[in-house]
């Protein structure tokens, strides 16, 4: 990891309030030079989010019939429940020329309990007792922590520390368990399938918690079409800018083309990748909102980019268009 030039910001300082500033500045400044970071003594417990990657693996070692009691709605907007390996699919950023890959992952989505708008797909408490009640438990945790990476971006900006948080006050909010399952290598060097395409998230900013497969790669800001290596590092998680913050910050803040690849240093004797989980969190701003550019990124010399967007507008559109 000594090569490996994403920051690491400890946000025990901001948390604590020993150098709030200070950490804000830091976080803020791998948004605009990169948009991903490391994020250590974040507020979860390794021992909550490996309970987590516990249930999510039992969750997917279900027989696919089960699964299918809490299926994917129909509408491709609904996001919740879940969806089985090839549903979902992504273009390559890197080459628009190519259709879209089957993106080889299952994956469940949760919400929150009360969006009328997309309600949550469980399956029966029978199948998998607990599950529920410990996704949601988890859901929450996750938004503790978004809130204060937006109350840090906020001081960062020279805001009012409460000033973003104010705008994703619902939560309009997306936890995601994911499953890649073992693959041979060579479907995905000959791209037959993906296990995620080169792409950029939607919305505010992307919380990831990862197992320790690897294969999170992220295009490098200083040598385009070059990726770097997004490897786990032990109790962090990675935090990504996503496109409608590029877009609310005036392009302030990268949101990082990135994808899921072929590890090679894991493949096992006979040509496959093994599994890998994630669970990653992704985190939107209020649907009913509509917002303008953040103060303090623009000027007569730096004019606003960007006309006023409806939160909703833009992220239901964008959410379609995956699926």
């Amino acid at each position: 990891m000594s090569n490996n030039p994403i920051p690491i910001v400890d946000f025990a300082p901001f948390l604590d309030g020993s150098a709030k500033q200070q950490t804000a500045d830091q976080l803020l400044g791998s948004f605009k030079s990169y948009g991903f970071l490391y994020l250590t003594n974040f507020g979860i417990s390794n021992e909550e989010v490996q309970e987590m990657f516990d249930l999510s693996k039992r969750f997917f070692a279900l027989p696919h019939e089960s699964k299918m009691l809490a299926p994917y709605p129909e509408a491709r907007t609904h996001h919740r429940g879940y969806s089985f390996p090839g549903r979902e699919k992504l273009p390559d950023a890197g080459d628009v020329a190519e259709m879209p890959l089957p993106s080889v992952k299952e994956t469940f989505d949760i919400g929150r309990e009360d969006d009328d708008s997309m309600l949550n797909v469980w399956p029966p408490d029978h199948i998998l007792p607990g599950f529920k009640e410990l996704c949601l438990a988890f859901y929450w945790k996750c938004h503790e922590v978004e809130k204060n990476i937006l109350r840090a971006l906020a001081l960062g900006f020279g805001l009012e520390e409460e000033w973003l948080v104010r705008h994703h006050r619902m939560p309009d909010n997306n936890l995601r368990l994911q499953h890649y399952p073992s693959i041979p290598l060579e479907s995905v060097l000959t791209k037959k399938v993906a296990r995620i395409s080169n792409h950029t998230d939607y919305a505010s900013l992307t919380v990831l918690f990862q197992d320790n497969v690897g294969g999170l790669e992220a295009e490098d800001p200083n040598e385009p079409g070059r990726y770097l290596a997004v490897s786990p590092i032990p109790n962090s998680v990675v935090v990504n800018a996503a496109d409608f913050l590029r877009r609310w910050s005036n392009d302030v803040i990268r949101s990082p083309m990135h994808g899921v690849r072929a590890p090679q240093d894991m493949v096992t004797e006979d040509g496959m990748l093994p599994d890998r989980y994630s669970i990653p969190y992704f985190c939107a701003a209020d649907f009913s909102t509509v917002v303008d550019t953040i103060p303090g990124t623009w000027s007569a010399d730096y004019p606003k980019k960007y006309e006023p967007m409806s939160v909703g507008k833009y992220m239901l559109k964008r959410l379609a268009d995956g699926y």
